[in-house]
């Protein structure tokens, strides 16, 4: 066998013994596409395999992530911190070798997939990452950001919607360094694609912009290698390349749908091993792949020292704009942008608010870039004066995302995993539910992205049930990692957005009214400050108060009225702003106490939405006024009213409850 062939043969049968040992994972691509893996990283790539974030690197998104053990065998392989024995731990608890790719657990995955269809759309994101940074940084001679970004694509990625959403503003904006590479190989786990899917796949991606190829002998490592060296010298569209595979490739069960998601079994896997001509010794590794495996992790520490020599030099040219790539990357935005943050006096809508406050902050740090789907006006978002990212105008910093709030999502992410990138991405409330398994795995990963969701309950009005969120914000909150935070008035919303530019390990979602809200008077109550520490004490009582009410967001104000109309009938109250749950919750145990006081037994929560996360605060037998129904269509202080959020009804039903 040649040098090639052995590679991928060892790649192979990694990934079957990996899925075989498990007794559990996916076979089929390892068998089928392996050498498309392998031959993108071995003639294409640029990395350091020993310095995985190095920050001019070729990313690889593996979009079809249930391939997870032909990743790790390639990895492997090419000199990333993994051994064989992380192969054997595949699928155990706490490996390094998960069943899906995880970005935080395995060096060299750039994204957690396997939902299908994220990857693809976080390679779009990382595109753009690469196009902004790049037209920003590099100066003439100096290609400091210049880097190519890779996808490894499956039949069901190119099924799900979100691929066309994605590849849509892909080909819109012109990501001429972004390559897509479809494992074509017409199976599904229910069987033969064509049971569900009939369409002109390469005409959809042309009529997209893409520049579109076809490679039909899938196993031609050059008329491969000919298709992606095309590619690259495609500058001005993002690149589609179908290879047509075979899913269980040389297995007696090649071409079968029982091979995607289930192992060989012992007698298979010999049988292949055997037409392969491979030993039938489980994890073989021959002599060779490791003599490459040296010569890979070499040939990375010099292409990045000869970058690093670039860098120094560009350092001396340009101090201020090293400093601040080097600053980006690290996920610092200096303390500047803080000195900016208005203090308001007037009423206003939170949303209104964000605004104001954002195109503050953004003009102290140049890498936040973000943008709306097709709601920037609405969710003032919009930066003005900055431009709008265009194929032409790659320093713009508004991204138009037009009606695709998914495709939103998994772009904020491949930003987020790229790095240098402060992304955020807003939209109604009620629309997260589009791009809710993004935001999942943003918070799973870790990623660092801000969520603006604006015309967050009843309030917003007359659009009626279809647009205003009722279990939006708990089901937001049932998201581990996630920061959820609800400001009571235009002060707090100068506080979120600190709080989300300062947090380091994880998204956060700023929820914000259409409606004004007053500004609450912070010398009768206590400082917004407090909002950092998640919940607070707004409003406090001479001694043990007989009831507590906790209440989020623009319901704080009824319960400002309320706990008035309560204290003159000599009923002492401490009100709780419940700005966020998550950030409460790493409070120290004496804080907590403080702010609970469990002694207290009667507690009341308000909220316009669902109450269901509430019950933790207040108990079982505590009062939740909530929205346990869906809206309206009415004005909102109409809906306000008709629902109990003002100040009598409010203080009506916690004396018809509790006194």
């Amino acid at each position: 066998m040649d040098r090639d062939t052995v590679i991928i043969n060892t790649i192979r049968f990694l990934s079957v013994d990996q899925v075989e040992r498990a007794k559990s994972g996916h076979p089929g691509m390892p068998l089928g596409a392996s050498h498309i893996a392998y031959l993108i990283f071995d003639r294409f790539l640029k990395f350091n395999p020993k310095d995985p974030n190095w920050i001019n690197r070729d990313r690889f998104v593996l979009s079809a992530g249930h391939a997870s053990a032909m990743l790790y065998s390639l990895l492997f392989v090419m000199g990333y911190d993994l051994t064989i024995e992380d192969l054997k731990s595949f699928r155990q608890l706490n490996s390094k070798t998960p069943g899906h790719p995880e970005s935080h657990i395995t060096p060299g995955v750039e994204a957690t997939t396997g939902p299908l269809g994220q990857g693809i759309g976080n390679a779009v994101g990382m595109a753009i990452a690469e196009k902004y940074l790049s037209s920003l940084f590099n100066r003439e001679g100096f290609p400091i950001i210049d880097h190519y970004t890779f996808a490894l694509v499956s039949d069901g990625d190119l099924m799900e919607g979100v691929s066309c959403e994605v590849a849509q503003l892909a080909g819109h904006f012109k990501l001429g360094k972004l390559i897509v590479i479809w494992d074509n190989n017409k199976i599904s786990i229910d069987g033969p694609t064509s049971l569900a899917w009939s369409e002109d796949v390469l005409g959809r991606f042309s009529a997209f912009g893409w520049h579109v190829q076809a490679v039909e002998d899938g196993y031609n490592l050059k008329e491969i290698e000919t298709a992606i060296r095309s590619a690259i010298e495609e500058k001005e569209k993002p690149s589609f390349i179908s290879i047509r595979t075979h899913i269980g490739y040389g297995s007696p069960k090649q071409d079968d749908a029982s091979v995607h998601g289930a192992p060989l079994g012992k007698e298979l896997v010999l049988e292949t091993k055997r037409r392969f001509g491979w030993p039938e010794e489980e994890f073989y590794v021959p002599d060779e792949v490791y003599e490459y495996r040296k010569e890979r992790i070499e040939r990375g520490a010099k292409i990045q020292e000869e970058w690093n020599k670039l860098f120094q030099a560009y350092r001396e040219s340009y101090p201020e704009l090293a400093k601040e790539l080097e600053m980006a990357f690290r996920g610092e935005w200096g303390e500047e942008y803080r000195k900016h943050i208005p203090i308001f006096t007037e009423p206003m809508a939170t949303r209104q608010a964000s605004g104001k406050v954002l195109n503050a902050i953004a003009k102290y740090i140049p890498t936040m870039i973000g943008g709306s789907a097709d709601l920037s006006e609405s969710n003032n978002t919009y930066l003005h004066g900055m431009g709008d990212f265009l194929a032409d105008n790659p320093t713009g910093r508004n991204i138009h995302y037009g009606v695709r709030e998914h495709a939103m999502g998994t772009i904020l992410n491949g930003m987020a995993y790229h790095g240098g990138i402060l992304p955020y991405g807003g939209t109604f409330l009620i629309f997260s539910d589009y791009m809710r398994p993004s935001i999942r795995l943003a918070a799973m990963s870790g990623l660092k992205v801000i969520y603006v969701f604006t015309h967050d309950s009843i309030g917003l009005g007359e659009d009626g049930p279809t647009h205003q969120p009722i279990e939006q914000l708990s089901s937001l909150r049932l998201i581990p990692n996630l920061w959820v935070l609800r400001p009571a008035d235009a002060n707090e919303v100068g506080i979120a957005w600190d709080m989300a530019l300062q947090r380091k390990d994880g998204p956060v979602a700023i929820v914000l009214t259409r409606q004004k809200v007053p500004i609450i008077d912070r010398k009768k109550f206590a400082s917004f400050e407090g909002a950092r520490k998640g919940a607070y004490v707004l409003a406090d009582t001479q001694g043990q108060p007989d009831v507590i009410i906790f209440a989020s967001g623009s319901e704080v104000h009824p319960c400002l009225s309320a706990l008035e109309i309560l204290e003159k009938e000599g009923i002492k109250v401490k009100l709780v702003n419940m700005f966020s749950f998550e950030v409460f919750e790493l409070q120290d145990e004496d804080y907590k106490r403080y702010v609970l006081t469990p002694e207290v037994k009667r507690r009341v929560a308000v909220e316009a939405g669902r109450g269901l996360c509430w019950h933790k605060y207040v108990g079982s037998e505590g009062l939740i006024i909530g929205v346990e129904e869906f809206g309206r269509s009415a004005p909102g202080d109409v809906l306000m009213e008709y629902f109990g959020f003002t100040g009598e009804k409010i203080a009506k039903k916690i004396k018809e409850f509790y006194f």
